[in-house]
C-alpha cells in the first residue's frame, strides 16, 4: 500500500502500470489505449510539462480512515471541485506522482496508496497565462488518510473539503469526478 519513494523517469514504469489496469468497461479500455499510444508518441516528454500536446498526470481519491468520505479540492486555477492530483514532472511512477500530489494538496502525509489505478482520463486543460490548451493523461488512484487527519490546503486550492462519497453529486457534475466516486460507492456495497 506505500508508495517507492523513488522516482523514475524511465516511462516503461507508468507503461507497467498501464498495461496491468484492470478496465472495468470498453470506455475504460479505450482510454486505456489513448494513454499508451500517446507515451508511444511521445517516449521521451509524455511525463514533463515541456510535452506541449499534454502530459501524464496522477491523481488520488483520498479516502478518510473509515472510507466514507472523499478529500476534494476547489482547484484554484480551474473553479471545479476535483480530486487531488497534479503534473509527474519527470516521474513515471505513476503511484508515488499520485502520492506526493496528494501529500502537497492535502497537507497529510501519512497516506497509503492502492498501487493499481481505479480510473483513467484524458481531459482538456485550457489556455492559462501563456500555457497553451492542453492535454492531461491522468491516471487515478485510491488512498487513505489515517484517523485524525488534519488538512492544511495548499496554495493551489481555494478550499477542501470532506465530503461524503453519496454527496459527491451533489456538489459536481464532473463525470470525470463521479465515474471513480461511483465505483467507490459499488465498492462499499459488496
Amino acid at each position: 500500500m506505500g508508495a517507492d519513494p523513488q522516482p523514475d523517469p524511465d516511462l516503461g514504469r507508468a507503461r507497467q502500470i498501464l498495461l496491468a489496469y484492470a478496465a472495468q468497461d470498453a470506455e475504460q479500455e479505450g482510454v486505456r489505449h489513448r494513454i499508451l499510444d500517446f507515451i508511444d508518441a511521445h517516449p521521451q516528454d509524455a511525463h514533463e510539462r515541456t510535452c506541449l500536446e499534454g502530459h501524464l498526470t496522477g491523481s488520488v481519491f483520498l479516502l478518510d480512515h473509515k472510507r466514507e468520505r472523499v478529500l476534494l479540492t476547489l482547484h484554484r486555477k480551474l473553479g471545479k471541485w476535483l480530486q487531488l492530483g497534479g503534473h509527474c514532472d519527470g516521474d513515471a511512477n505513476l503511484v508515488n506522482v499520485a502520492l506526493r500530489e496528494a501529500q502537497e494538496e492535502s497537507g497529510i502525509l501519512e497516506i497509503t496508496i492502492d498501487h493499481d489505478p481505479i480510473d483513467l482520463d484524458v481531459h482538456t486543460i485550457p489556455e492559462h497565462r501563456g500555457v497553451p490548451e492542453h492535454l492531461h493523461l491522468d491516471v487515478r488512484f485510491v488512498a487513505y488518510a489515517p484517523k485524525g487527519a488534519r488538512k492544511v490546503i495548499s496554495r493551489e486550492s481555494l478550499k477542501l473539503s470532506w465530503m461524503p462519497l453519496g454527496e459527491v453529486a451533489g456538489l459536481t457534475d464532473e463525470i470525470s469526478v463521479l465515474r471513480p466516486i461511483l465505483r467507490l460507492l459499488q465498492r462499499r456495497a459488496k
